[in-house]
């Protein structure tokens, strides 16, 4: 086979891919079972959360489910729609309508299909953990503060535009008493189930369980509570909403901010998932294209861009899962509901729903992380921080853009501060005129943060004939730091100093002699592999200098 044919094979699916279900077949068919039944109120909350409605959202997780389990790079990856997608969506719908969503979805999963041809599933890794922890804790604060309207019995729909924090302010000041007191209620009974349920068995879906509580109460007593409404009963057709070509060119650029969220978060969670259980290694770039596929999948039908949910897989590899088999049947699973229970479905509260999802975020909050990482370093302290509060007051992409923007910055100061540049005495038995000799070790990365103080520091020494500049100990050298080396050898001879470089590494060579490092030598005899020859030749100047020859 040919390295292309090679290259476009390592990223489809392959009987390898389940060549162990003749012996985990039961066990991959529970943990579907099991995470159908957890992930079908948050398929729903999630869908009404975004704008997009309760029918994207299951429809979603249908559609990319199956594909994403057939075509991604992990055997036990659950995707579907994710409370960062809906931070994203929300503002997309609140100015295009739900009929753009679609459109985004295909668009950012044919980008994020592009990704992984292009083999940038590793750029992931390239993300600080203070960051992606940070823009986690956003997510959650937006996704509980996002329910809030729908507590208040607000209209969603209205408000999406507008900050998350003030909506949620404006929505409680103008809360009906009667209706918040019926959903704090609801949310109540559902956290009860969520937390306590689990303690008795860990099998119990306690939010399942919540949401059927709370709908059999509403229907029993009079109730002002409004519900999801009415479900499709079948998959709608295939195909994309009619749109202009003004249209695409607006929604390029949020397509591109979908893209790039769905790339960061499938990635964690199958790099998540790889690290619970012995399930076999996850292939990054196959990965990006199975959800790419997957968010194409459910744009042509109707639904939103989808990820893999860290929360679902874990339940997935928990409950037993092995191979693909359980992510397809827990699609399979949620069609099931569709086609046969989408009448009582469309009973459920939405302030059960919303409860589902405020205990959701609060769970996605790790006090002990946090703790970590405030105490660990200052530089990883404020790049969490910095993105936490940039998440909830502007944007997610735009948060993780200067979380990482901060991290690089304190890197880099940090980098820098490990130059070293430091005059050394002359080993041995003094000689006259040694003292004219300084003998300069430079180590650590030379690049452009450091540049100017090495330069500051050694041309402003004085009362020296000669200048030993040891490199043995460089390590990074950019070309602006080969640059200052060249500047600093200029600026000596012209003063009359005479310049010595030793111990100029193999790697280095050839920057050096591009950038003119070595070409700013008075003789090429002033290039030195070793100290001892290079002392002895700078005593040799500084005795001729004094000869005045």
């Amino acid at each position: 086979m040919s390295r292309a044919g090679s290259y476009v094979r390592a990223l489809l699916p392959t009987g390898r891919d389940y060549r162990s279900i003749g012996r985990t077949w039961r066990g991959d068919l529970l943990a579907g079972l099991t995470v159908g039944i957890v992930a079908l109120p948050l398929a729903l909350g999630f869908g009404i959360a975004s704008g997009a409605g309760a029918a994207a959202g299951l429809i979603t997780a249908i559609v990319a489910g199956v594909i994403a389990a057939v075509f991604g790079g992990s055997n036990v990856q659950v995707s579907g729609p994710t409370g960062a997608m809906v931070v994203v969506l929300a503002p997309i719908v609140a100015a295009h309508g739900m009929a753009a969503v679609a459109v985004v979805s295909v668009l950012a999963g044919i980008m994020v299909v592009i990704a992984g041809a292009a083999r940038l599933g590793r750029a992931v890794s390239f993300i600080p953990w203070p960051v992606i922890e940070g823009f986690t804790l956003g997510i959650a604060v937006i996704i509980f503060l996002q329910q809030v309207p729908a507590l208040t019995g607000a209209d969603a729909g209205s408000i999406l535009h507008t900050n998350v924090v003030v909506t949620a302010l404006s929505s409680l000041t103008a809360a009906d008493p009667i209706y918040l007191v019926w959903s704090l209620g609801a949310v109540a009974i559902v956290a009860a189930c969520m937390y306590l349920l689990p303690l008795v068995h860990r099998s119990i879906p306690g939010s399942l369980v919540g949401i059927v509580l709370v709908t059999v109460l509403t229907l029993v007593l009079p109730s002002p509570l409004a519900v999801i409404g009415a479900l499709p009963t079948a998959l709608p057709a295939i195909g994309l909403p009619s749109f202009s070509l003004e249209t695409l060119s607006q929604l390029l650029l949020p397509a591109v901010a979908v893209a790039a969220l769905a790339a960061i978060e499938s990635l964690l969670s199958a790099r998540v998932a790889a690290s619970l259980a012995d399930t076999g290694p996850y292939d990054p770039d196959r990965e990006l294209v199975g959800q790419g596929l997957a968010s194409i999948g459910a744009g042509l039908f109707g639904g939103m861009p989808a990820t893999g949910a860290i929360a679902r897989t874990a339940v997935n590899v928990r409950a037993g899962a092995k191979t693909r088999v359980a992510a397809i049947f827990h699609a399979l699973v949620l069609l099931l509901v569709v086609l046969v229970a989408a009448g009582p479905v469309g009973a459920i509260p939405l302030a059960a729903l919303s409860g589902v999802l405020m205990v959701t975020a609060v769970r996605m909050v790790h006090l002990a992380t946090a703790r970590s990482i405030l105490r660990s370093t200052r530089a990883d302290a404020i790049a969490y921080v910095v993105t936490a509060v940039v998440t909830v007051s502007v944007d997610l992409i735009v948060a993780v853009v200067i979380g990482m923007a901060v991290a690089g910055l304190f890197a880099i100061r940090g980098l820098s501060r490990a130059t070293g540049v430091h005059r050394e005495p002359i080993e041995g038995v003094p000689e006259p005129g040694d003292d004219r000799i300084a003998v300069i070790r430079l180590d650590g990365p030379l690049f452009f943060a450091a540049a100017d103080r090495v330069l500051e520091t050694v041309t402003s020494l004085h009362g020296v004939t000669v200048v030993i500049l040891r490199m043995s100990q460089l390590e990074l050298v950019d070309a602006t730091g080969a640059h200052v080396l060249s500047e600093i050898v200029q600026q000596l001879e012209r003063r009359g100093v005479t310049v010595l470089i030793k111990g100029v590494r193999e790697g280095h060579v050839e920057l050096f002699r591009t950038v003119g490092v070595l070409s700013s030598l008075r003789h090429s005899k002033h290039l030195f592999d070793e100290l001892a020859p290079a002392v002895a030749h700078a005593r040799s100047h500084v005795a001729r200098a004094g000869d005045g020859t």
